[in-house]
């Protein structure tokens, strides 16, 4: 891997400086990377010299945005291991979610099983199909450590399910759950298998063939990209077993006045004018991860993780959720201080060292419930945070419990 403070080097935000002389620290990327100087100029590049539309014109401006647009596709289906037509552009995570939770053609009865680890992202969707499609949802359980109770999930997995929806990695927990095995309980029971890579595409070699996921979605914007892009994948096949829920133009082959055909994949899935600019920005940022190499994304990662947890275990009245080895969980910490409200520890952290967390339910209230806590604090890192940086996380930690963490 290139040393940290080249790849800094990329990311112009990262030279904000406070007026106090304090750099910015940036643990905030499980909600939102930062974008490399290689990105901002790609999406730049497309809007000053081909910022035509694709798919629509035999001009040379369009077929050069089209080739853009497109070349685009098949690299990022390299980045995760599929053919170009199994993947679909959208606008994020989110959005292809939705789009297989109203695109499958549910019976009632049909049932869908996920687990209580879940974004609200890959929540609601299926609550939603419940009450409209009369359908089943069925949750699996976490064991103490924070990891995906399998037992519990192969149980609930039946004749009846037709769907099973899991993240790759719990953006609360960290915990990268076994892909691999929740596939075979599906298939074995003649169920889709649909992942929720949000956070883990961005940070750790993906293949989906390797996973034998049926649909996976991503966002860009994790992964060092444009907002407002995002994609899923649909393996071969599947396609049949979800109806487009969006109609308009570039989906359809032929249009009569009582009837169409749908175009072939991926672009049935891909109704109107599509985030060509997005596309660009999240091939360059592709093209930026591979020259660094995720398996050495993923080891930094690793690194900071584990010194994230001894610093919190240094301090009393912390409470870390999610399991405590670095290989079983993403790069994120999440936790609280004794009597401290998890917003007052992020503003001190801002306040005091400059450095950005999240704070709150992280659109995961049902988990936070079931922890036994109102909100946590989350400290997520990528592959421009260092060491460095997470001496200024204790300093100010230390400062904090030292400060507040006895008054109860």
């Amino acid at each position: 891997m290139r040393s940290v403070e080249s790849i800094r080097e990329d990311f112009p935000v990262l030279k904000r400086v406070r007026r106090d002389g304090k750099p910015l620290i940036y643990f905030d990327n499980a909600a939102t990377s930062l974008k490399p100087r290689q990105v901002i100029e790609a999406v730049k590049r497309y809007y000053e010299e081909c910022s035509a539309n694709v798919h629509r014109a035999v001009y040379e401006l369009s077929q050069e945005a089209t080739d853009l647009y497109e070349e685009a596709r098949a690299k990022i289906a390299r980045f995760i291991g599929c053919k170009p037509e199994e993947l679909v552009f959208v606008k994020n995570t989110t959005e292809a979610i939705n789009l297989v939770a109203y695109g499958i053609r549910w019976s009632a009865g049909d049932e869908v099983v996920s687990t209580v680890m879940e974004h609200h992202s890959n929540m609601i969707p299926w609550q939603i199909a419940a009450e409209r499609f009369r359908i089943r949802l069925r949750y699996a359980g976490i064991r103490p450590d924070g990891t995906l109770d399998l037992e519990s999930l192969s149980e609930l997995v039946g004749r009846r399910t037709r769907l099973v929806a899991v993240c790759h990695a719990s953006n609360v927990l960290g915990t990268i759950n076994d892909v691999r095995r929740i596939a075979e309980v599906a298939h074995e029971n003649g169920a889709l298998l649909l992942v929720d890579a949000a956070q883990s595409a961005p940070h750790m070699p993906i293949s989906v063939k390797d996973l034998d996921c049926d649909l996976l979605a991503f966002s860009g914007h994790k992964l060092l990209g444009p907002t407002g892009i995002g994609c899923l994948y649909v393996r071969e096949g599947v396609e049949e077993e979800v109806k487009p829920p969006f109609a308009g133009g570039g989906m359809i082959s032929r249009v009569e006045l009582h009837g169409y055909k749908l175009s072939d994949m991926p672009w049935r899935f891909e109704a109107g004018t599509p985030n060509v600019a997005g596309a660009v920005g999240l091939a360059a940022a592709v093209d930026y991860l591979t020259s660094i190499g995720m398996e050495s994304v993923r080891e930094h990662e690793k690194r900071l993780t584990e010194r994230a947890i001894e610093i919190l275990r240094e301090i009393d009245g912390v409470e870390i959720y999610g399991p405590m080895d670095p290989e079983r969980r993403c790069g994120l910490v999440s936790f609280n201080l004794r009597g401290v409200s998890g917003d007052l520890v992020a503003a001190l952290l801002d306040e005091r060292e400059n450095i950005a967390v999240r704070s709150g339910l992280h659109c995961a209230q049902p988990l936070h419930r079931i922890l036994g806590v109102q909100s946590s604090v989350r400290a997520s890192f990528y592959l421009y945070n260092t060491l460095d940086e997470l001496e200024a996380f204790r300093r100010g930690l230390k400062r904090i419990s030292g400060e507040l963490g006895r008054r109860d």
